[in-house]
């Protein structure tokens, strides 16, 4: 066709990208109406910087994470930032998760389905908290997305997960606030809710608008037309403006108004987690985007001080503006000792994988909302964008949940997930057991290795005053010596007592901790001998002492007789 603009993109077998069909734009050429022009050269700088603020932001503040709750972190406390701290990040899982979603939509494309995302979540090998751990263990169980993340099954859907995450979406769609939506609907799902997801999309938002705007009251106000203006964390989106502008010297005036607000308020912390409740920490990202000022280390510092989740903020909060700047104006203490070949921990990407991993579906973005990609008279590539108002997802309320989609994996995508459940684990752990009453903290289920020894499967009471139940019916042989052998452990942080009932009566009581366990584990054995010839229900209880990681690790349990 003469004088196409078309772009087609064809894959090469290296897995880079060549665009064919380029329509090239003399550089007289009138300005288009409704359409926004970025060179992938820029692109790259933007989006490249983007990644390195949230590696600065979560490196610099690593050492106070949720060390002060409800507090701000004196000035004396904050870490001095030394440009090798750049190198700290790749095992963090506030940069690493998010590219489990990247990595979904490098191999199935944007319009990989929902239920894909949530198999290769479920899949997904690295240890996780909160919504997303809650999100992942309704996955492997079978409950399908969108119901892994819904109120129902996750209580914990308005926690920080999805908004600590988000970036790669915005970092992906340039000028594209809609794209950001869209996969704030397809992976904020997977774990979240309402407020929870709608942080998410709000950090979208912004990023997706920092490829064009240095403004920051202009980038968040991007970020924000892409949430229910009804919602809650919409609303401390803007309180967090107007505060602002009463108070713009006094930053810890504003983190007071915040607190009373947004921690003291029984009203605003409806289906909240306490300290990771999304909109608090949201306003902490915001904190140090205003009163940072667009100074790099004003921002992160102040993001970090408002406390809680204090390396999580300064990421988000660093890595828009950032990308508001680009990778070749950053100061040369954020890049200098950057590790361009060091693998992100389980993924498969360094710097420069993830650049064009980054660039590759930014085209796909660009091409699927209507853009086209052309070369100006130099012969260099621009992304031409259409100018797009943004359609935020449904208001939805975590406290008062619409219906269930009853949303189950198949037994076909059931046998893609290799990772099991909790539930599913436990049967291979221990044939002719069963688990009750087994809590949600911490990482439960069964680990390849803990504290030194291969296959343990870990158990936690679900309160304080509750223990997990390990139990069975068991003929006791008539004529033998029989006895339970257990071998337990501990968390080297805590502490638990171990119960043995038959029939409900005590047959042992012992503290597992330090004191009592060998370089963190216990042998146990039970004599049964003296119930020979009769069936009976033996009880293993995980029983919490002072609820202080009260994980029960399991590596044997066996029924000896001779």
């Amino acid at each position: 066709m003469k004088n196409a603009t078309r772009s087609i993109l064809v894959a090469g077998v290296s897995g880079l990208f060549l665009l064919v069909g380029v329509a090239v734009v003399p550089a007289s050429a009138a300005p288009e109406a409704g359409v926004r022009r970025l060179s992938v050269r820029e692109y790259r700088d933007r989006m490249k910087a983007g990644w390195i603020g949230q590696i600065a932001g979560v490196a610099w503040g690593a050492p106070t994470e949720f060390k002060w709750k409800d507090a701000i972190i004196p000035e004396e406390s904050v870490p001095k930032w030394t440009p090798d701290m750049i190198n700290n990040a790749f095992e963090q899982d506030d940069i690493y998760v998010e590219m489990t979603f990247l990595r979904t939509l490098e191999q199935y494309g944007l319009d990989a389905p929902i239920r894909q995302a949530g198999i290769d979540f479920a899949n997904s090998r690295y240890p996780l908290w909160c919504a997303n751990l809650a999100g992942r263990r309704n996955l492997r169980e079978g409950i399908a997305p969108p119901d892994s993340g819904h109120p129902q099954f996750n209580k914990c859907p308005n926690d920080i997960d999805y908004q600590i995450e988000a970036d790669y979406s915005g970092l992906i769609a340039p000028g594209l606030p809609n794209t950001a939506i869209a996969l704030g609907e397809k992976f904020g799902r997977l774990m979240n809710y309402g407020d929870g997801i709608y942080g998410g999309q709000f950090v979208g938002g912004m990023y997706a608008e920092a490829f064009f705007e240095t403004d920051r009251f202009k980038v968040i106000d991007a970020g924000l037309k892409c949430i229910p203006a009804g919602s809650q964390y919409a609303e401390m989106v803007r309180d967090m403006l107007t505060w602002y502008r009463q108070n713009p010297t006094d930053w810890q005036k504003t983190w007071q108004l915040a607190q009373k607000k947004y921690r003291e308020d029984p009203e605003y912390q409806k289906a909240s987690n306490g300290g990771i409740d999304v909109k608090i920490n949201g306003a902490y990202i915001l904190m140090g985007m205003l009163y940072g000022e667009g100074d790099p280390d004003k921002t992160i510092v102040i993001s970090m001080r408002s406390g809680q989740d204090s390396d999580c903020n300064p990421s988000n909060a660093a890595g828009v503006l950032f990308a508001t700047m680009g990778f070749s104006q950053l100061p040369e203490r954020f890049t200098k000792e950057l590790n361009h070949e060091k693998e992100f921990l389980y993924t498969a990407y360094n710097v420069p994988r993830l650049m064009d991993v980054c660039e590759k579906l930014a085209r796909q973005a660009v091409v699927k909302a209507g853009g086209r990609i052309e070369k100006d008279a130099a012969g260099e590539e621009v992304f031409v964008i259409p100018v797009e108002a943004p359609k935020p997802s449904a208001l939805e309320l975590s406290w008062a949940p619409g219906p269930i989609a009853n949303s189950r994996f198949t037994e076909q995508e059931m046998a893609k997930i290799t990772q099991l459940s909790p539930s599913r684990a436990f049967v291979k752990f221990a044939p002719g057991w069963t688990l009750r009453d087994c809590g949600q903290q911490m990482d439960i289920g069964l680990h390849e290795e803990a504290r030194g020894r291969k296959n343990v499967y870990m158990t936690h009471p679900p309160e304080r005053d509750q223990p997990c139940i390990l139990s069975r019916k068991l003929e006791v042989p008539a004529g033998k010596k029989t006895a339970l052998h257990l071998v337990v452990g501990h968390h080297p942080k805590g502490d638990w007592l171990l119960i043995v009932k038959a029939n409900g009566r005590e047959l042992l009581k012992k503290p597992v901790g330090k004191q009592t366990a060998s370089d963190g584990w216990l042998s146990v054995d039970v004599d049964l001998s003296s119930l020979a010839g009769q069936t009976v229900e033996l009880e293993l209880l995980n029983q919490p002492t002072d609820w202080t990681f009260e994980c029960g690790y399991w590596a044997e349990i066996a029924i000896v007789s001779e």
